[in-house]
């Protein structure tokens, strides 16, 4: 089904760009399509790292006619600048994404970015798939500008 990879090198560190996606509350600030954002709980990762967390998390992704809430798991792992996402519940048969992030020598970072769907629904998977790429890449810039508004033009 439709999977996206996407590298982008950004004039930021890669814990500013980590704390800026790890802050899922935020998302309907600035996401495309996220109407609303709800923490359900958050808790140490069992056999993670001291800082590493699982946070468990509800968006509400509106786009035209379609208005749908799902549920992920998002475990963070502040320490190797990791941000995996797996599907609970809702419109998808599954969903899984994640980030990767590196500071880079020269200074500020890279910033890596994977997704992989399907939607249950099978006339809503064909109308995504037509514009799923586009969509995907209008994500990231999202990031990008939220990341810009924060911390400046640029400089790590």
């Amino acid at each position: 089904m439709p999977t996206h990879r996407e590298k982008r090198t950004l004039p930021y560190s890669a814990g500013q760009i980590y704390d800026l996606v790890a802050d899922v509350a935020k998302y309907p600030e600035f996401l495309p399509w996220t109407a609303a954002a709800r923490i359900r709980s958050r808790r140490p990762l069992p056999g993670g790292g001291p800082r590493d967390e699982v946070m468990e998390a509800d968006l509400v992704i509106s786009f035209k006619l379609f208005r749908e809430r799902f549920g992920s798991r998002v475990v963070l792992k502040p320490d190797d600048m990791r941000i995996e996402t797996e599907y609970l519940d809702g419109p998808f048969r599954y969903l899984k994404s994640w980030w990767q992030f590196r500071d880079l020598p020269e200074g500020g970072c890279e910033a890596e970015f994977f997704v992989d769907f399907e939607f249950r629904n099978a006339v809503l998977q064909k109308v995504i798939g037509v514009v799923f790429n586009q969509a995907m890449q209008r994500v990231v810039r999202a990031f990008e500008d939220r990341a810009r508004a924060l911390y400046g033009p640029g400089a790590a």
